[in-house]
């Protein structure tokens, strides 16, 4: 019930902001949201089968405001979607709060633009150590991401390619479950034990912020490829300059999205992520000896989605980069 009320919101949420909607001579509002169903059912099926089925929202949101010099863009992501198979629990498979919000002036060269940024990314719901469904490894702000920043904006004429380039940025990672951050999850600081009394014995408890100051780059770009077919992509990169520099924070998504009609529509997304503070469960072997242990890996995701969707807002409005 509780993921149920979760994906309501985000529909909600998008019906709300399209039951709105305006378009004046500074403000251009408008969006997308979808709702996507797969279920698969066997009987007596020679070749083998589970059962399934899985539900997920996707809600995109923007807000431009242009006068004279002045910008002010805006963009909120949510997604929400839930995937039972055979007779396992129901569990989420998709889960993502992305909001940013950018404030610009003209600068030069007619595209360029001296902007400051902040951004917001975090989920709405507890993550498992699957198949391990007891173990949490993920809670609403935990993690959270808060990014700050200062840098100059390049916008393509048709909006269509977006370049943001920022030497001064402040990242700030927040574990909000004193579980975790004791564990050292996300990059925080763990906590220390006393080397007697092992975990019964702690110390200091793990930090719940972690800091970090460094450069930051984000690339968005948008195109129609061929008729009813558009192809959007957007890479981030963050250099921690206090702390390994070399080792550049990754996070790349691609979508490729298919307009049937009105209302339908189809999607492959894929999101590519590598941090270094970040550990992942990677198996080894040693001496012929398969090994269970953590280290910073690539982290690959892929979906690919038929179903429903409604765009709302000025039809010539870009959504915010």
């Amino acid at each position: 019930m509780k993921k149920a009320i979760l994906i309501a919101i985000v529909i909600l949420c998008a019906n709300s902001i399209s039951a709105q909607t305006k378009d004046t001579s500074y403000w251009k509002l408008g969006g997308i949201t979808s709702l996507n169903f797969t279920q698969s059912s066997f009987t007596n099926w020679a070749a083998g089968g589970e059962n399934a089925i899985s539900a997920s929202a996707f809600t995109s949101l923007f807000g431009n405001y242009k006068k004279g010099n002045w910008t002010w863009d805006n963009n909120l992501d949510l997604a929400y979607g839930m995937l039972k198979s055979g007779d396992q629990k129901f569990r989420k498979n998709e889960d993502k709060i992305d909001l940013t919000s950018k404030l610009g002036r003209y600068a030069f060269l007619n595209h360029w633009y001296y902007t400051a940024m902040i951004n917001f990314k975090s989920q709405f719901d507890d993550g498992y150590n699957l198949p391990d469904d007891s173990t949490v490894i993920s809670h609403f702000l935990a993690p959270g991401y808060v990014l700050g920043s200062i840098g100059m904006d390049y916008k393509s004429t048709d909006n269509s390619l977006n370049i943001y380039i920022s030497p001064v940025t402040s990242r700030t990672t927040i574990v909000n479950n004193q579980g975790l951050a004791d564990a050292g999850a996300y990059g925080v600081q763990p906590a220390r034990y006393d080397s007697v009394n092992g975990a019964y014995g702690i110390v200091e408890y793990g930090d719940k912020i972690r800091a970090e100051f460094g450069g930051y780059m984000k690339l968005t770009f948008k195109k129609e490829v061929f008729k009813n077919v558009t192809y959007a992509t957007k890479l981030e990169l963050f250099s921690n300059y206090m702390d390994r520099p070399q080792n550049i924070d990754v996070n790349w998504e691609n979508i490729l999205s298919m307009k049937v009609n009105k209302f339908l529509s189809a999607s492959i997304t894929t999101n590519m992520i590598y941090d270094h503070d970040i550990p992942v469960p990677v198996k080894r072997t040693e001496n012929g000896v398969t090994v269970n242990g953590t280290g910073p890996r690539l982290q690959f995701k892929q979906v690919l989605a038929i179903g429903l969707s409604y765009k709302f807002g000025n039809k010539n409005a870009n959504a915010s980069k």
